[in-house]
């Protein structure tokens, strides 16, 4: 069955997609839902007009991430917490508090955005992903220091 998302879905598409999903998926939650439409030739159609006319706001919302990548550039994002002797952190490091130590430097990036390759549970440094737009990702590196 093939919808049309309204809106980012983590994993199955962007905005605008014309996406394949299995029938009950499209029909029991993302219609109802409100996530997605029926991918028929009309609202394709619509979709389609749409997006040709918001392409010049498109293309300002990606210029804004690109340039919130490049002033984020190589930094280390630096996030403190509690910890054993043996370096094992009680509980685990969050988007949240990755988000509010980037909003620390000035840099405003919504928790939803940043994606982990695994939960953080360990001092160290890690890789994290920024996804600030469908077409823009940004590599940023987190150290996790005890208090």
């Amino acid at each position: 069955m093939e919808v049309i998302l309204k809106e980012d879905i983590k994993g199955l598409g962007y905005k605008n997609d014309v996406v394949t999903v299995k029938p009950g998926y499209g029909r029991n939650y993302l219609i109802p839902q409100g996530i997605a439409i029926i991918g028929s030739e009309s609202n394709k159609k619509k979709i389609a007009e749409n997006v040709r006319q918001a392409a010049h706001k498109a293309e300002k919302i990606k210029q804004d991430a690109e340039n919130l990548a490049n002033s984020i550039g190589d930094m280390v994002i630096e996030v403190r917490t509690k910890a054993g002797e043996s370096g094992k952190i009680f509980g685990a490091i969050t988007a949240l508090q990755v988000s509010d130590a980037l909003a620390a430097k000035g840099f405003e990036v919504d928790r939803k955005k940043i994606e982990f390759g695994s939960s953080i549970k360990n001092l160290g440094e890690y890789q994290l992903t920024l996804d600030l737009h469908k077409e823009v990702k940004h590599e940023v590196t987190l150290s996790v220091v005890a208090e």
